[in-house]
């Protein structure tokens, strides 16, 4: 195999962590080479260095046979590099147009002026290129995240008008968010441009790498571990090598799954938000987890807000403690012992650019204040016992969460609500862009949080977690509840069962 992009003996340090350690890999031409490892392991940090973000601490990167330096991301696109983020980089106030060539307007001038006929013009020729009926005209922040992700890609297939050469594409966990029609899509269009050019797959489905992939790298601690032929390959053997034990029938520690209290802590009757979702019911139990399984577009996400109060109901009753309540903001849902962690928690569930430490205490601060100051001294103590609690990777507790792995910026998430002792927890796609043996760690803390008596209402990104985690499952579809499982440790529900009240 001829290496188009390669990698040798490449490092990169930040301050008090060794994100690569001697990494050297190998993409060919024409080819899809599959990404993996636990969150830390160093997949994003090397996809960074590719597409110009991180300069290297030491090592090379080899382009088309040539040592090259990318100094940032332009430069990374000069040279056919372009990059699909995890995390999405479309400026929201923008237009779809206007983001797909971001840095390259020039050429769309004339006297100064963007001809903005030509500008939508050949943003609608890349959004053809990924089958995707959008108008280029349409502002970013009004589109699903799906519809952002798939404008992403186009924005990385604008290299070709750029550069006369074989592209190189990074895809960062581009399904974490997707449903399966618009992963079938995804994964159409790349077979198709491996016709012109090579991609890089990071994700945390391992069904999804070795379905794609023509060859795997796997990362444990910023080194490659392993590499092997997709081909021929199990998840099995995958996850072993990840994490360093086999995946088995206690992923979803089913067997800690305790009997729950009788002792109904919400209930809703008849709980209605519009077109969102109608006539919804439920008793929710002390130390219960609540599965809501659904497509997108059932009811059940926006159901989820309005019980952190994020999307008020129009219609309907909501107690809490047999109390009836009104959740107009969610500091009200704070009051009343509720949490929530949202499904983006990088965007809603943390201040990225505040410390593990300050993230942990936020929604309860009377914790650590004494005559209305921060007691540095208590709060350094809580965040000590916090990370050594949860197993939180963190150089320290003043360590910006910016700078956390998924998994660990999760941890400091869920800690947050455990700090400020809510009794119900809303889980919105919780184990979202988590790796195997992260989302191994989130279900012990279920786990435990059920068996201490927090009430947890769920919302996954599969139906077997959905069933492997929960006590009892509602099923919504065209945002009306159409059934109800029980789902104890010995007679769990199939999800045939359940796709029957979803479609």
């Amino acid at each position: 195999m001829t290496a188009l992009l390669s990698t040798r003996r490449l490092s990169k340090a930040f301050v008090g962590v060794q994100a690569l350690r001697d990494v050297s890999v190998d993409i060919g031409a024409n080819e899809v080479v599959g990404l993996i490892g636990e969150n830390g392991a160093g997949k994003s940090t090397l996809m960074r260095v590719f597409a110009g973000v991180y300069g290297p601490t030491s090592g090379e990167i080899i382009l088309h046979g040539e040592a090259v330096q990318l100094r940032n991301p332009r430069d990374a696109a000069d040279h056919g590099i372009g990059m699909v983020f995890q995390e999405q980089s479309l400026i929201l106030n923008l237009t779809v147009a206007e983001n797909i060539y971001l840095g390259r307007e020039g050429s769309f001038c004339r006297g100064g002026l963007i001809d903005w006929r030509r500008l939508n013009g050949a943003a609608r020729r890349q959004l053809e290129k990924v089958s995707v009926d959008i108008d280029p005209r349409t502002r970013a922040s009004e589109l699903s995240f799906a519809a952002r992700q798939m404008v992403e890609l186009a924005k990385a297939l604008s290299l070709e008008e750029l550069v006369d050469r074989h592209l190189v594409i990074l895809l960062d966990e581009p399904t974490s968010v997707l449903e399966q029609k618009e992963i079938d899509l995804l994964f159409a269009r790349v077979r198709d441009l491996k016709q012109r050019a090579s991609l890089v797959f990071v994700s945390h489905r391992l069904d999804e790498v070795l379905e794609l992939s023509d060859r795997v790298y796997v990362m444990k601690d910023g080194e490659v571990v392993a590499h092997l032929p997709a081909k021929g390959t199990s998840t099995s053997e995958l996850h072993q090598l990840m994490v360093g034990r086999k995946l088995n029938a206690e992923y979803y520690r089913e067997s800690k799954q305790r009997r729950c209290s009788e002792e109904v802590v919400m209930r809703a009757s008849g709980l209605s938000a519009g077109d969102a979702y109608r006539d919804v019911d439920f008793a929710l139990r002390k130390g219960e987890v609540l599965g809501i399984a659904g497509v997108v577009g059932s009811g059940r996400e926006e159901l989820a807000r309005t019980l952190f109060g994020m999307l008020p109901h129009t219609a309907g009753t909501l107690e809490v403690d047999g109390q009836s309540i009104v959740l107009k903001r969610p500091s009200d849902a704070v009051r009343a012992g509720i949490g929530y962690v949202p499904r983006e928690r990088r965007v809603e569930g943390l201040v990225l650019f505040l410390s593990v430490l300050t993230n942990m205490t936020l929604a309860k601060l009377p914790m650590v204040t004494r005559t209305r100051t921060i007691n540095h001294a208590a709060e350094r103590s809580l965040g000590r016992d916090w990370v050594k609690k949860l197993r939180i990777r963190t150089p320290s507790t003043v360590t910006l969460c910016v700078n956390l792995s998924g998994g660990n910026q999760q941890k400091v998430v869920l800690t947050k609500w455990m700090n400020a002792n809510s009794r119900i927890l809303i889980l919105d796609h919780p184990t979202r862009g988590l790796d195997v043996g992260a989302k191994e760690e989130v279900y012990e803390l279920i786990r435990d949080l059920s068996a201490n008596g927090v009430a947890i209402i769920l919302t996954s990104d599969t139906l077997e977690e959905t069933i492997g985690l929960c006590h009892t499952i509602l099923v919504m579809r065209d945002a009306r509840i159409t059934a109800r499982f029980d789902a104890p440790p010995t007679q769990k529900p199939s999800q045939l069962a359940l796709i029957k009240y979803m479609v």
